[in-house]
């Protein structure tokens, strides 16, 4: 079993920062698939990024279209921590964000977190 924590959501203006925090409880979390997935008021959750293990110390990080290079996902396996280093934040970012797990060669994200508030004012 698996227990999902996201952290460090909050309010920023337009063009800052922010970084997530997906803490998780749970063995072996090194070898876990990890989203990033993001739901705003009225419309349907969507995918943001994730961190997928490959092997060894080796993961593939990939993003949706519109986080790619302002958004970085990465992992602190000695902290079973996933972070989300979001830059230059548009108001349209506001969601609520959350992170979501599965294990290695499964297809559905098994383990999901409460989620985070984060608004991004104009």
């Amino acid at each position: 079993q698996v227990q999902l924590v996201e952290s460090g959501g909050g309010l920023v203006q337009a063009g800052g920062s922010l970084r997530l925090s997906c803490a998780a409880s749970g063995r072996a979390f090194n070898t876990y698939t990890v989203g990033w997935f993001r739901q705003a008021p009225g419309k349907e959750r969507e995918f943001v990024a994730t961190t997928r293990w490959r092997g060894g110390n080796s993961y593939n990080a990939d993003y949706a279209d519109s986080m790619k290079g302002r958004f970085t996902i990465s992992r602190d396996n000695s902290k079973n921590t996933v972070l989300l280093q979001m830059n230059s934040l548009k108001p349209e970012d506001t969601a609520v964000y959350y992170c979501a797990a599965r294990s290695a060669g499964t297809s559905e994200y098994a383990y999901w977190g409460q989620g985070t508030q984060v608004t991004v004012s104009s």
